[in-house]
């Protein structure tokens, strides 16, 4: 199995009217846990190719979906891979809640925001966790962070003033080279971004 991330641009949402058809499509050409995502004008799309799979096909039949106008920005297998925490991966998906987010990076800031989270996986080592975080990764093409994750419900607690704090300090940092498209960090903030849509 390998992770598939792409991005489509289109100026409305369309693909939420071809749900059915596109998880169709995606069963036939071996895309499972298929899913679209809208901020702004985006599509953030994810799956996992299996063996004898085509992303590609599943891309364009988006790309159709998305009305007049729509252009990929990002095909499968070409988006960069930025971070990774794939941890106990639940094949149960009512175990578990998405967090999808989408940030675009600020000009010639790729490779720090790699160094950046190279060294989370640094330090996390070889260590498979049970969560809170599962199948969690993180693409890059066309400008934009697109990450994916896959939060398991039993971990879900309010958050320590500790967490908070840390919370703040890295997403602090991280405003130094991106800027967010989806309301993630609103609370820090106090910008009002857009809350990210699930459409198929």
């Amino acid at each position: 199995m390998e992770r598939k991330a792409f991005i489509i641009r289109a100026k409305d949402r369309r693909a939420a009217d071809a749900a059915e058809a596109l998880l169709e499509k995606a069963a036939a050409v071996k895309v499972d846990n298929f899913s679209v995502w809208a901020v702004s004008d985006l599509l953030l799309c994810y799956g996992e190719e299996q063996e004898g799979g085509d992303a590609a096909a599943l891309a364009d039949a988006v790309l159709a979906s998305a009305g007049e106008g729509a252009a990929l920005l990002a095909a499968p297998g070409t988006m960069r891979l930025m971070y990774h925490d794939i941890g106990v991966v639940r094949q149960d998906k009512s175990l578990i809640r998405h967090r999808v987010f989408c940030t675009r990076l600020k000009p010639g800031c790729a490779e720090e925001y790699k160094r950046r989270h190279d060294g989370l996986i640094e330090a996390r080592g070889d260590a498979v966790s049970q969560g809170p975080d599962s199948n969690f990764t993180i693409w890059y093409g066309a400008g934009y962070i697109f990450g994916y994750c896959e939060k398991v419900k039993s971990f879900d607690h309010e958050p320590t003033e500790a967490e908070k704090a840390a919370d703040i300090a890295w997403e602090t940092r991280q405003l130094e080279i991106m800027d967010w498209l989806t309301d993630d960090v609103d609370w820090i903030t106090g910008e009002k971004h857009e809350h990210i849509q699930r459409l198929v």
